[in-house]
C-alpha cells in the first residue's frame, strides 16, 4: 500500500466544474491535487459537447452544399462526405483542447493524476495510475466531480449488438448506411440529424408520445417536422422489445407498438436514452456520502453532500446536465469554500438543442406553468415573421414567450430558428434583470438581426384578463 499523500483539495473527476475550481484554488496558493480517469478536461471537450457540435457543423457544410443552388451557386457532380476526413477535423480539435487544459494545469500548479479513483475512507481516495501503480491521496476539503454515462436500457439482444453511445458514434470514419436511433431526445436527435445530413438513412425510435418530452407538444412537433421534412423515418409509441445482429454491420429492432409489433432493420444502432451517473464502485459508501434513489450523489442547495467537507459538482450531484451548469457549480463551491453562502435555490438554466434550426429554451414552457398553477400570457411567432429569416431563407421554427398574467415579468421563452440561442440569452438577460416585458417589447434593436423578431413577439402579448 502506497503511502498517503496529504493536499488541501482533492478533486475526483476534471469535469469543467472541477477543473475550474481546481486552477482557482491552486492559483490562490493551495494544494491541489485532482484525480481524472481518461479524460483531461473531462467529457465535454473530448467525447461530448465539443465534438459533437464539431461534427453537426460539418454535417451543416454537407447539407449547404447540396442545396446550394438553391442560393445560386452551381456545384458540379455529385456531393458526398469523407467521413475519415470529418474524424480529423474533430480530433485536431480535441487535442488542441488537450494541450490548452494540460498547459492550464501546468500554470496553474494544480496537480493532475490519470487514474482511477476510488475512496477507501472519509476523504481519502485510492488511485490506480494508468500508467501503472498506485497512490494514495487525502484531503482537508474534497470534490465529487465524476460525471455521468450513456445510458443502455435492458433490451433483450441490445448488449450483444455492441450498439453505439454519442462517443462511438463519433468515432466512425465511415458513413452507415441505415442509423437507427434509440431516443428521441436532444443528443439522439442532434446525431440523427447530423448523420442525415451526411448522407446516411436514419430512423428514430421513440417510445414516447412525442420527442424531447420535456418540451411543450407545438415545440416538439416543429421539431418533428423539421426532421421528417429532410427525410428522417421517425416512429412514436414504439417501444423496442428485441434487437438482433451486431452494430456495423446488420441489426434489427423489434417494436411494440399500438398496432403490434414491427421491426426495423439497419446496419448502425445507436442509443441515446438518457444518462446515468458514475456513482457506482468508487467507494461512496466509504466515504460516508450518500446517493439519492436515482443513484446521484445527495447535496443541499449549497452542494455540500452528507460527508462533512465533501462537495459535489456537476452531473453526479443530480444537478441539470450541462457544462454550463457544471460552471456555476464551480461558482457555488468556491464561494461557500471561501465561507459565502450561495445555493442553487432559484437559478435560471438555459439550454439549446443544437438540431438546425437549434431549439432554445429558458424558463418555464407551457406545459410546466400549467402544472405548477402559474397563470401566464403566451405570444407566439412564426420565423417567417422575422424579415431575417426571409433574407437567409431560414423560416423554420417560432418564437414563443410566456409572460406574468400578474405582472409583466417574462417567466419563459422557447425559440426553434436560426441562431435561437443568442436570442434566448437576450431574453435570459431581461428575466435576471426582473424586467417588465414593454422594455424589451419597446427596445431599438437592430435591422436586420434575428433578435429584431424580439419586437413583434412582445407587442403580441395579450392585454391581462379583467379582475
Amino acid at each position: 500500500m502506497s503511502k498517503p499523500e496529504h493536499v488541501q483539495t482533492l478533486i475526483l473527476g476534471s469535469g469543467q466544474g472541477g477543473k475550474l475550481l481546481a486552477w482557482h484554488l491552486a492559483k490562490s496558493g493551495r494544494s491541489v491535487a485532482v484525480v481524472e480517469r481518461k479524460w483531461v478536461g473531462g467529457s465535454c471537450p473530448a467525447v461530448a459537447c465539443l465534438p459533437s457540435k464539431n461534427e453537426i457543423w460539418s454535417a451543416r457544410i454537407a447539407y449547404l452544399t447540396r442545396n446550394a443552388a438553391r442560393f445560386g451557386t452551381m456545384i458540379a457532380g455529385s456531393v458526398t462526405t469523407d467521413m475519415e476526413k470529418v474524424r480529423q477535423r474533430k480530433q485536431e480539435m480535441i487535442d488542441r483542447e488537450i494541450a490548452f487544459h494540460v498547459n492550464a494545469y501546468k500554470e496553474s500548479g494544480a496537480e493532475l493524476i490519470m487514474g482511477s479513483g476510488r475512496f477507501t475512507a472519509p476523504k481519502t481516495i485510492e488511485v490506480r495510475l494508468n500508467d501503472g501503480g498506485t497512490r494514495m491521496l487525502t484531503g482537508d476539503q474534497v470534490i465529487v466531480n465524476v460525471g455521468s454515462h450513456a445510458a443502455v436500457p435492458d433490451i433483450p439482444g441490445l448488449e450483444a449488438a455492441g450498439s453505439l453511445t454519442h462517443i462511438e458514434a463519433l468515432e466512425l470514419d465511415y458513413l452507415p448506411e441505415h442509423l437507427i436511433v434509440l431516443g428521441g431526445g436532444y443528443i439522439g436527435l442532434e446525431m440523427a440529424q447530423a448523420y442525415r445530413r451526411f448522407g446516411s438513412r436514419v430512423t428514430i425510435i421513440e417510445p414516447g408520445a412525442q420527442l424531447m418530452s420535456r418540451e411543450d407538444p407545438d415545440a416538439a412537433a416543429e421539431i418533428h417536422r423539421i426532421l421528417s421534412g429532410e427525410g428522417i423515418q421517425i416512429l412514436l409509441g414504439a417501444k423496442p422489445v428485441h434487437v438482433q445482429g451486431k452494430s456495423g454491420e446488420k441489426v434489427s429492432v423489434t417494436v411494440s407498438t399500438d398496432s403490434g409489433e414491427r421491426t426495423i432493420e439497419g446496419t448502425d444502432l445507436l442509443v441515446a436514452a438518457g444518462r446515468v451517473p458514475n456513482t457506482a464502485g468508487i467507494g461512496l459508501e466509504q466515504a460516508g456520502i450518500d446517493l439519492n434513489e436515482r443513484g446521484f450523489i445527495r447535496v443541499n442547495e449549497r452542494l455540500e453532500t452528507t460527508a462533512p467537507d465533501v462537495w459535489a459538482i456537476g452531473e453526479c450531484a443530480g444537478s441539470p446536465m450541462f457544462t454550463h451548469v457544471s460552471v456555476d457549480d464551480f461558482r457555488i463551491v468556491r464561494d461557500n469554500l471561501a465561507g459565502g453562502n450561495r445555493s442553487t435555490r432559484d437559478r435560471l438554466v438555459p439550454y439549446c438543442m443544437f438540431t438546425d434550426p437549434p431549439l432554445a429554451r429558458v424558463g418555464l414552457s407551457e406545459r410546466e406553468a400549467n402544472r405548477q398553477g402559474v397563470k401566464v400570457r403566451v405570444s407566439k411567432l412564426p420565423m417567417s415573421s422575422v424579415l431575417r429569416s426571409e433574407a437567409t431563407d431560414e423560416t423554420q421554427g417560432f418564437m414563443k414567450v410566456l409572460v406574468s398574467e400578474s405582472d409583466d415579468r417574462i417567466l419563459g421563452f422557447t425559440m426553434i430558428g436560426s441562431e435561437g440561442g443568442e436570442i434566448m440569452a437576450a431574453v435570459q438577460t431581461a428575466m435576471l434583470a426582473e424586467l417588465p416585458y414593454p422594455k424589451l417589447r419597446d427596445a431599438v434593436i437592430a435591422h436586420l438581426t434575428y433578435a429584431e423578431g424580439i419586437g413583434p413577439l412582445l407587442a403580441n402579448v395579450p392585454s391581462r384578463s379583467a379582475t
